[in-house]
């Protein structure tokens, strides 16, 4: 399941769902999988998951590193209707991505490392990427 329907409206433009309605429907999806991976840009909902986690790994890489892999990132068909049209954000997400170290909301650098530090399972940071295999 992709995380943007727990995270996000179905409206345009995007709105962010009530966190107590995102808590409701990740419940749900924790009793149908067992095992599950999530991609913590929302740092809010990763706190949600805290006691249910085994393992965090925090992708600290660079500016320029994280601007290159949005430039590279394959189409998201249940989010775009082409290739074309997920590019047409791709000025807005750099201007996001660029401010990602100045920002103090629950996206930012800030929240992530905080999570981070906090977080009291197995953990690691990757630095730049890697290919896992």
């Amino acid at each position: 399941m992709d995380l943007d329907v727990l995270a996000w409206l179905p409206t345009s433009p995007p709105q962010r769902m009530p966190l107590e309605e995102s808590r409701v429907k990740i419940e749900v999806f924790l009793r149908e999988n067992e095992n599950w991976v999530v991609e913590g840009c929302y740092t809010d909902l990763l706190e949600l998951l805290v006691e249910e986690s085994t393992e965090i790994i925090f992708m600290d890489l660079s500016i320029e590193q994280c601007i290159e892999n949005a430039r590279n990132r394959p189409w998201e068909p249940h989010k775009y209707e082409s290739k074309e049209a997920q590019d047409s954000n791709l000025d807005m997400l750099t201007r996001w991505i660029k401010d990602y170290k100045a920002r103090s909301d629950t996206f930012s650098y800030e929240a992530h490392l905080r999570f981070y530090k906090t977080y009291q399972g197995k953990k690691a940071i990757y630095a730049e990427n890697k290919n896992i295999k």
